[in-house]
């Protein structure tokens, strides 16, 4: 009787530890992010490579692109982006809500902060390329720079997305020895890697 009453206290503390545990995580880290938004942006971003692949007619290898080429890729970026952004908006909230979590909360706001820091360096490199004619360096340096702001950003939120960055950054390095093949290391990177990532991550933790 009294082994059998130690042994139900023991399970009752580690159960507490358990609980107490999975508090602080949830305290310091975003776990609400949803894996189908990994997933669904991977398909965003492929759907938008097979645009650029036919507005190129099927040519892979873009070693000039012209101003009104710029034009056509930044738009095309930009609704792809704001679609990726809607999405996993749309299944983060969705995810909070089953989970009853608060979808803002302090451990969100740090992943948002060290995931725009990146982001924004990134992009006002990119705009003197463009203003410079550095065209071809585009890809490989969006691939780093979104690289490092996953890793920057995985501090707050799960493990995998810094691995999902290192990746990112080390495609990109590998794109500045192929100058102009940047559709290519773009659908690998922001399409392929995504729906990877993503589907690893709805069925570890949504589907859980």
């Amino acid at each position: 009787m009294f082994q059998s009453t130690f042994y139900m206290d023991k399970i009752e503390q580690l159960e507490a530890l358990q609980d107490i545990r999975k508090m602080m995580n949830r305290s310091v880290r975003f776990l609400s992010l949803s894996g189908l938004s990994g997933l669904f942006t991977g398909c965003y971003a492929l759907i938008a490579g097979f645009i650029v692949y036919r507005y190129n007619n099927g040519i892979l290898l873009i070693d000039n692109y012209t101003n009104e080429d710029i034009h056509f890729f930044i738009t095309l970026g930009t609704i792809t982006l704001i679609l990726a952004i809607s999405t996993s908006f749309l299944f983060t909230k969705k995810k909070a809500r089953k989970e009853g979590t608060k979808l803002w909360d302090e451990s969100a706001k740090n992943a948002f902060i060290n995931l725009c820091i990146p982001l924004l360096v990134g992009g006002i490199l990119c705009l003197t390329y463009i203003s410079q004619g550095l065209n071809g360096l585009l890809a490989p340096t969006t691939l780093i720079f979104y690289g490092l702001a996953l890793v920057n950003a995985s501090k707050f939120t799960f493990p995998m997305v810094r691995q999902l960055g290192i990746m990112e950054i080390g495609l990109g390095l590998v794109n500045t020895l192929f100058i102009g093949f940047g559709l290519i290391f773009w659908l690998i990177g922001f399409g392929l890697l995504h729906i990877i990532y993503g589907t690893y991550m709805y069925f570890k933790y949504d589907r859980t």
